[in-house]
């Protein structure tokens, strides 16, 4: 396993209808790196964003789709997504706030 620093952990936010209707319980959803634990992903939040403090954290591993481009058969690259919970006397994560 690779040694990965937290600032390579998340990748990037998701925003679909579903987790803008989370955010309401302080529940926020990333695109994290394949190789990281919930350890990793809870000292990543708690350091990108200043004032959070992080509940549980719920991973899932979404394994890449089949494609084909006319003969050839192939797959997509696979994925972790991670729903991390906040407690309740911790800061929102600002990069949601105008979405």
């Amino acid at each position: 396993m690779a040694d990965i620093k937290y600032y390579d952990v998340i990748l990037k936010p998701v925003i679909t209808e579903k987790s803008m209707n989370d955010m309401s319980e302080k529940k926020y959803t990333f695109l994290v790196h394949t190789d990281a634990t919930k350890t990793q992903i809870k000292e990543a939040v708690e350091k990108m964003f200043a004032g959070t403090k992080v509940k549980s954290v719920n991973t899932m591993n979404l394994d890449g789709k089949n494609r084909r481009r006319g003969l050839v058969t192939g797959k997509t690259a696979q994925k972790k997504k991670a729903i991390v919970q906040l407690t309740e006397d911790s800061k929102d994560i600002e990069i949601f706030e105008g979405l």
